[in-house]
């Protein structure tokens, strides 16, 4: 019995919501870091130039990856609050259930918000990927002809930043072309689309903390119903007695 008592006791959908979160999370801002490491040694070694908001912005989503993972284990405990039998023994008293309906509703608007945020990041993910798949393209487009000796990126010059010189745009020679394409190129863009895919997986996993903080509330909102019939059904015996 008390075995079966806990196991009513655990939200399985936010559990599993959680699980979801911590998963992307983990490959999310390991992917990440390795894929802004990559793309800022593309940057130094290849095209010789040298940019600080990459490590910035890498530091940022790391910093963010951190902040969700916090806040993915207090709605957890928010969730075990409120399930089960755990859920009449917390919220019984009136001050009690008010705590609760609040903390569900601002959960919500966080992550309402957050599952914007992270579908911002998972449009930018993709963006990245696809750019260096066009890198990577080209790569291979350069190993079969054989009559190209450079991989020219000056068509693409407004993606790197201003002052970059036009010989720098060009990737020639076996050894950069080496460290270009096997070395920086394919390993980043692996990284790129592990990054996307652990970020749908979070913004998957904020959606389903958004139906199970609905129903949180819900069910807290009607917790309160029932005490109150609960009342009114002893003051009736009280008086019939």
């Amino acid at each position: 019995m008390a075995c079966r008592d806990c196991l009513t006791r655990i939200p399985y959908a936010t559990f599993i919501a959680t699980v979801l979160c911590f998963i992307g999370i983990g490959v999310f801002c390991g992917t990440v870091y390795r894929g802004a490491t990559l793309a800022n040694l593309i940057l130094l070694d290849v095209f010789h130039v040298q940019v600080e908001w990459v490590g910035i912005v890498r530091l940022m989503l790391i910093i963010l990856g951190g902040i969700m993972a916090a806040l993915a284990l207090i709605i957890l405990v928010v969730g075990c609050l409120a399930t089960g039998s755990t859920r009449h023994s917390v919220y019984r008293a009136w001050k009690a259930r008010v705590g609760g309906r609040l903390s569900c509703a601002i959960f919500l608007g966080l992550s309402y918000i957050l599952f914007y945020v992270w579908t911002g990041i998972l449009v930018c993910m993709t963006i990245v990927t696809l750019v260096f798949t066009l890198f990577w393209g080209m790569c291979v487009d350069n190993q079969r002809r054989l009559d190209r000796p450079c991989i020219d990126f000056v068509q693409f010059d407004w993606l790197f930043p201003n002052g970059t010189k036009v010989e720098d745009l060009q990737v020639c020679g076996r050894e950069e072309l080496q460290l270009f394409c096997k070395d920086y190129v394919e390993s980043a863009e692996v990284s790129f689309i592990l990054s996307s895919v652990a970020a749908f997986v979070v913004s998957l996993s904020i959606v389903h903390y958004l139906m199970c903080l609905s129903s949180n509330y819900a069910y807290i909102r009607d917790q309160e119903k029932i005490s109150d019939l609960q009342e009114m059904q002893y003051l009736h015996e009280s008086i019939m007695k």
